[in-house]
Order: structure tokens, then sequence, then C-alpha cells
């Protein structure tokens, strides 16, 4: 998932995120959520999100078989979590 929002709202989007998904690296995130899970995070974003200024985009996987990772450079995300 990666999503684009205006300064008032990307706080609570970063924060919705995280909550569901694993940080990659700024607006960017990844990880398996269940289709009740993935339903829950759509309404939320729903709230949260200003349709007409922001942009949420999610990339979905049927499988994670033919699927791979690779990172060139700094590795940033990862399992840190704010308090």
């Amino acid at each position: 998932m990666v999503y684009d929002a205006g300064v008032k709202r990307d706080p609570k989007v970063l924060k919705l995120c995280r909550r569901y998904l694993t940080w990659v690296q700024n607006s960017v995130f990844e990880g398996e959520i269940t289709e009740g899970k993935y339903k829950m995070l759509k309404r939320e974003m729903e709230r949260v999100i200003n349709r007409q200024e922001d942009s949420v985009v999610v990339y979905l996987l049927q499988s994670t078989k033919y699927t791979g990772r690779e990172v060139i450079g700094r590795e940033k995300g990862g399992e840190t979590f704010i308090v």
C-alpha cells in the first residue's frame, strides 16, 4: 500500500496503516492481511482521507508464491514502532 495525503491527514493515515501493515519507507507499507482486516482498513481509511485531495494505492497479490523483494540501497522502515 502506498499513499499520498494532505499534511493534516498524513499522521492519521500513517498511524492507521501501521496498525495493519509493516512500514517500509515514508508512505509505503507491506504485509499479509486477512480479507476481514482489509475491509476494516478500507472502511477506516475512507473516514480519514479526503477523496478529492488524497490518494491510496493498494496492490493485491493473490499468492506470495511468485513474489520477491529486493532492496537496493539503505533499508528503511521495518519493525520500529512509534508510541
